[in-house]
């Protein structure tokens, strides 16, 4: 921080004119603007990805997982960063993204509870993968034709804001993607205007457009373009393609 973000930090906090408390929000010195805490609850591939992006963008970021200690080989690269469990980050973050296996979701969340997750945002990464292989390139899911994941996670934690993202592209994209200067669709959905406009901010950071699909029924449109997303990866080998909505 430089002497003149410091200076103005200790007046703002010392004359109360500071809305917001400096143990919630951090501030990004390059644009000066406040900057959310992000907790990213998994130790995977995708948490990795979205950790490392969010870290690149200026966000303070700490990772959770059920075995911190799975998490201690990327602390060790990124110093500035934190790690925990699962409750530990969610109670310090402002957004937590879920980056667990389906299967998993309710339990880790189930982990942190109701009272940490009441009135969060929640980016929900998951897809309802039901572990079967895939048929013809065609993976299943958990979930029927009229319900989704996200559905049961919003309903079983009624107190949190879900906001699906980042469910239809596979991990080397989720970042900045290159496609010739096209920024491809990141389809969301949530019932929080104020949770999607959090994600959309975060989205248009990371180099993608929003479409924003509308509450938390879409989800069970958005969730199997996952399926359709692996296809051609499982057939041809082709894992770096995105979806783009095409307006006239």
């Amino acid at each position: 921080m430089s002497r003149f973000w410091a200076i103005i930090q200790e007046l703002l906090v010392e004359y109360d004119l500071f809305f917001f408390h400096s143990d919630t929000f951090d501030c990004d010195r390059t644009k000066g603007m406040i900057m959310k805490k992000i907790g990213v609850l998994g130790s995977g591939i995708v948490g990795e990805v979205l950790a490392n992006g969010f870290l690149k963008h200026g966000y303070s970021v700490m990772r959770g997982s059920r075995s911190p200690e799975k998490l201690g080989e990327w602390k060790t690269s990124h110093g500035e960063a934190n790690i925990g469990d699962f409750k530990e980050t969610a109670a310090w973050a402002d957004i937590i993204v879920l980056c667990v296996q389906g299967l998993h979701a309710v339990a880790a969340l189930e982990l942190v509870g109701d009272d940490v997750l009441s009135g969060k945002t929640i980016i929900d990464a998951t897809n309802p993968i039901s572990g079967e292989e895939p048929v013809n390139g065609v993976i299943s899911f958990f979930t029927g034709p009229n319900e989704s994941l996200m559905e049961q996670l919003q309903s079983r934690f009624t107190q949190a804001h879900f906001v699906k993202a980042f469910s239809s592209v596979g991990n080397p994209q989720m970042v900045n993607p290159d496609y010739n200067g096209v920024l491809p669709t990141m389809f969301i959905c949530g019932n929080s205007a104020e949770a999607k406009a959090d994600v959309t901010d975060i989205l248009t950071k990371f180099g993608w457009e929003t479409g924003d699909m509308g509450q938390v029924e879409a989800a069970r449109a958005i969730e199997p373009l996952c399926i359709l997303w692996c296809i051609p990866g499982f057939l041809n080998n082709s894992w770096n393609h995105a979806f783009k909505i095409l307006k006239p």
